[in-house]
């Protein structure tokens, strides 16, 4: 796994555009609430990834673990030396291919190893963006849905529910995460009227606030753990105009602050 590890390391490095994340920790990591809007699968090459209340599911290095887009979830990052993961990030037409093939209940997790063939995919994935235009990049994600579901992992094809209307309106808000969302301007983008959008959420119960807010602080989540840039900056990036609102509400959502987030990637 160390080719690999090193191999993602310098492409994240280099700054590009990637149709993956890399998150690696020198320090366990624990956070609350973390959000899965989308289906996600998690390559775990170096220490251990715990998911739960209690961490009842493990997936320690050289395993996979694939998420549904399911509410958000505590997790633990425990190196072992360093915890280094590979996070793909999956839109639901990613699996329409399976619409003919699935059958049986919605899992909302399975995990494996990661076994040679699934290795050397991981590896071209990786490689992929540095050669191939974006526009390709759903492609090769798709690709590797379909060799999980040969290689005997017929979850994949019933992992993913169709998207709710809080999921919808939390992929509007992530594309301008500085733009003062309010009820109105969402359900123009839905093409809906307000009343109708109000009660489709009561029905979900969530409300838009916290819709807004927590993408707005899922994408800071995502910055702290994937770049070097300042905390101010981040709380810029998420609409925050304050650093200390910012790592306010950060705290209370995720049980954890971004400086000290932060600090978990490198040594004293």
């Amino acid at each position: 796994m160390k080719a690999l590890i090193d191999l993602a390391k310098r492409l994240s490095e280099e700054g590009s555009p990637l149709p993956y994340a890399v998150v690696s920790s020198l320090k366990e990591q624990h956070i609350l609430n973390a959000p899965v809007i989308k289906p996600l699968l998690i390559f775990v090459l170096a220490g251990i990834k715990r998911l739960g209340k209690r961490g009842e599911i493990v997936c320690p290095g050289g395993t996979f673990l694939f998420l549904s887009n399911a509410p958000n979830i505590d997790m633990r990052n425990v190196p072992d030396g360093e915890y280094f993961a590979v996070l793909v990030e999956f839109d639901h037409r990613d699996f329409d291919q399976f619409r003919s093939w699935a059958s049986g209940g919605n899992p909302t997790h399975f995990q494996g190893d990661i076994d040679r063939p699934l290795e050397m995919a991981l590896r071209q994935f990786i490689e992929f963006p540095s050669y191939a235009p974006p526009a390709l990049w759903s492609t090769r994600k798709q690709e590797l849905l379909k060799l999980l579901y040969v290689m005997g992992y017929e979850q994949v094809g019933t992992l993913v529910e169709p998207p709710s209307v809080s999921h919808r309106l939390h992929d509007i808000v992530i594309q301008d995460v500085q733009a003062n969302w309010t009820l109105s301007r969402l359900a123009d983008r839905l093409a809906i009227s307000e009343p109708t959008l109000r009660r489709k959420l009561k029905a979900e119960g969530v409300g838009v606030k916290t819709i807004v807010s927590r993408a707005k602080l899922g994408y800071g989540l995502h910055l702290v753990q994937t770049t070097l840039e300042p905390i101010g900056r981040i709380a810029e990036h998420c609409g925050y105009g304050s650093q200390s609102r910012f790592t306010d509400r950060f705290k209370a959502l995720f049980g954890v602050t971004p400086t000290e987030l932060r600090k978990t990637r490198f040594q004293d």
